[in-house]
């Protein structure tokens, strides 16, 4: 008969697959509970009330604005030159301060003379014996003791001894350099001693009052601005001073490569403040004034794709609505609202918004990216943006 083992051991392979079985229902478990506090979590959050974001405000106001355009320019000298000789010399004297102001006629510089001197006391005396010449043939050409050529000769004679004398005393005086003009010396660059060839720069001389602005106008503004037009400029050598003046000349043609025509004012300039050369902001006003909706440049978003603002409005809450604490809320909220508007023109920190948007509307001026669309805020306009229509800067 054969033999049976009683307590025959269960083999290898079952015990792998209870095993098995074993980690999935463990595993499985785990998952399972894992999935439903994520759920659970975020159904919290997607119903958690949403704190109220703190923003400042402005409401949108209505003004009269004028159609103001502005640019850049330069200042230029009415009348500026290097003053230089018509003659070469050598440097004699020099008899005026650098930096100084001139008067028209003052003399400048002195050049070495002696020799054109001694040249002209040779033509002068040549230039008397050919007049006593002259004279003496136009007595006897009277008395027909020589014939009329002869008289015409030392006539001639005579006015071209004169004209080289004349031609030399010029010349002398051309090496005594004048300032041509009312001005303010610069820095001299010359020396005693020193030959000067004509041409070569002495010093620089500059008209300051009045003074020319130059500046450059878009070509669709041709027409729009005329000759005294006012204009006012402001430098930065000097923060919070505005120098006034008009239109007194426009360029009649516009540049090609830029579209682009000059325009010239005139200022005063007494004080010599404005030098040659300055950079200057200008602006000036085209008239057409007209009402407008303004609200600080801050409370603008500009995009690509249009400009849009964030306009605050009451709601009123829902039943049941509870903070963050679990406590009831009452009473109306402040939401806000994206809406795109147009923007005209810009005036400091103020700019124009030609649709879009009304005036009394309030308008969020700081805090713009942490908001969405019926976003709670709340107002706190203890540190508003500035919002001037000529701002200034302070020293601090």
């Amino acid at each position: 008969m054969p033999k049976h083992d009683p307590a025959r051991k269960p083999s290898t392979r079952k015990r792998m697959i209870w095993m098995l079985i074993g980690a999935i229902v463990v595993f499985g478990g785990v998952f399972l509970v894992k999935a439903g506090m994520s759920k659970g979590m975020n159904d919290f959050f997607d119903n958690m009330p949403q704190p109220a974001s703190a923003v400042t405000a402005a409401t949108a106001k209505s003004e009269r604005w004028s159609d103001n355009e502005e640019s850049v320019g330069t200042f230029v000298a009415i009348n500026g030159t290097n003053v230089t000789t018509e003659a070469g010399g050598v440097v004699k004297s020099i008899e005026f301060e650098a930096g100084q102001p001139v008067k028209a006629g003052q003399v400048l510089v002195r050049l070495n003379t002696a020799n054109e001197l001694a040249t002209l006391n040779s033509l002068e005396a040549t230039a008397k014996l050919a007049a006593v010449q002259r004279d003496r043939w136009r007595k006897l050409g009277q008395d027909k003791l020589v014939s009329q050529d002869e008289v015409e000769q030392r006539a001639t004679a005579a006015a071209s001894a004169r004209a080289n004398a004349d031609a030399q005393r010029a010349l002398i005086a051309q090496k005594t350099i004048r300032a041509p003009f009312d001005g303010f010396l610069g820095i001299r660059q010359v020396n005693l001693g020193q030959f000067v060839n004509p041409g070569d720069p002495i010093v620089s001389l500059q008209a300051l009052d009045p003074i020319y602005l130059d500046f450059s106008l878009p070509e669709k503004l041709m027409g729009q601005v005329q000759n005294g037009t006012r204009v006012r400029a402001t430098v930065d050598a000097m923060p919070g001073r505005t120098f006034e003046g008009e239109v007194t000349a426009i360029q009649p043609e516009v540049e090609a490569a830029t579209r682009n025509f000059k325009v010239q004012a005139t200022l005063d300039n007494a004080e010599g403040n404005l030098r040659p050369g300055t950079f200057a902001h200008v602006g000036f006003a085209l008239g057409g004034e007209r009402t407008v909706v303004v609200i600080p440049q801050t409370a603008v978003s500009f995009n690509p794709y249009g400009n849009a603002v964030y306009v605050i409005t009451k709601k009123k809450r829902a039943e049941g609505e509870k903070d963050m604490q679990g406590k009831p809320l009452t009473g109306d909220k402040l939401i806000v609202t994206q809406r795109f508007v147009k923007t005209g023109a810009t005036r400091g920190d103020l700019i124009a918004v030609t649709d879009g948007l009304k005036p009394g509307e309030q308008v969020v001026t700081s805090g713009l990216l942490k908001l969405r669309n019926d976003a709670e805020v709340t107002i706190n306009n203890k540190v508003l943006p500035t919002a001037e229509a000529q701002p200034k800067t302070e020293n601090r």
